[in-house]
């Protein structure tokens, strides 16, 4: 029976997060005062004590939740079969299975999430959550508003069936959230965040973090790792290069990350992380599999 480690993205994050981890466990401590020590900014603070709107904003949200992942992994006796990781996960998926170091994946990391907070600022979007539609009714929804604004909706998160998130510019995000309403969506609504996430709003953010990838040293993974932008398994490092920076355009297909997982032998999924949203998603989209996670 295969194992399947899965790590959360944005939206994860609580004050409070990793702090009774700390206390426990020195091991795990370690970590947090290096992220400390590399960044030059006191993380574990930010974690453990807030203000909520600070650790809210981006640029500290992203190496929080990679932080968190991290340090809970490397308590745990864990071999993974596969990993994968939602959005900023992917990040954690690859220090989990070998193919990049904790200190360079926490740089780029803090880098990817202030560079896609300016790209908020320097490209304003949004996003907003479509439940109970299928996958394909939301694309039409996604481009009939785009038709109707000019501007940009894309599907841009598929995290289970009936359960999408879409993101673009406001206005056409605005329309599209009207349309799927007028369609029978059980529910759509606008997302408090930042930016237009895994949409072409990110290029600016897709420019600024090519060099820094480009640079990355990526060595060949433990186990496979089942990239956002393709769903697939990769051992290749540059296809993972490549994927890390096209995942900031691209939708991340999370639905079809599973399904493809369980079609390759993963019966155990866990989830390693602060929340239990990716235990939720498995629970949605997958029948007969045995699901558990850290905190």
């Amino acid at each position: 029976m295969s194992t399947a480690y899965l790590f959360p993205g944005q939206g994860s994050q609580f004050v409070g997060m990793g702090k009774e981890l700390y206390g426990s466990n020195p091991d795990a401590a370690a970590y947090f005062d290096k992220a400390n020590e590399i960044l030059g900014i006191d993380l574990k603070g930010i974690m453990f004590e807030g203000p909520e709107e600070t650790l809210k904003q981006t640029e500290f949200t992203q190496p929080a939740i990679f932080l968190h992942s991290i340090a809970l992994f490397k308590t745990l006796d864990a071999n993974p079969d596969m990993v994968a990781g939602h959005s900023l996960g992917e990040f954690s998926a690859l220090v989990a299975c070998g193919a990049i170091s904790f200190e360079e994946a926490l740089k780029i990391v803090r880098r990817r999430g202030e560079l896609m907070q300016q790209a908020g600022t320097d490209n304003p979007g949004t996003m907003a959550a479509i439940i109970g539609m299928d996958d394909s009714e939301v694309e039409v929804v996604s481009t009939e508003a785009t038709k109707a604004t000019g501007k940009e909706v894309i599907a841009a998160n598929y995290n289970c069936p009936g359960q999408l998130v879409i993101s673009g510019y406001q206005e056409a995000v605005e329309k599209a959230v009207e349309i799927a309403k007028e369609k029978g969506a059980r529910m759509a609504k606008l997302l408090p965040v930042s930016g237009a996430f895994h949409s072409s709003l990110m290029q600016p953010a897709y420019d600024g973090l090519k060099n820094q990838l480009e640079d990355l040293n990526i060595h060949t993974p433990n186990c496979p790792i089942y990239s956002n932008y393709t769903a697939k398994a990769t051992t290749d490092t540059e296809k993972i290069r490549e994927n890390l920076l096209k995942q900031l355009l691209n939708p991340v297909l999370w639905t079809q990350t599973l399904k493809n997982m369980h079609a390759d032998g993963a019966q155990e999924f866990v989830e390693v992380g602060p929340g239990k949203v990716l235990q939720g998603l498995v629970k949605r989209t997958l029948k007969d599999v045995e699901i558990s996670g850290h905190q």
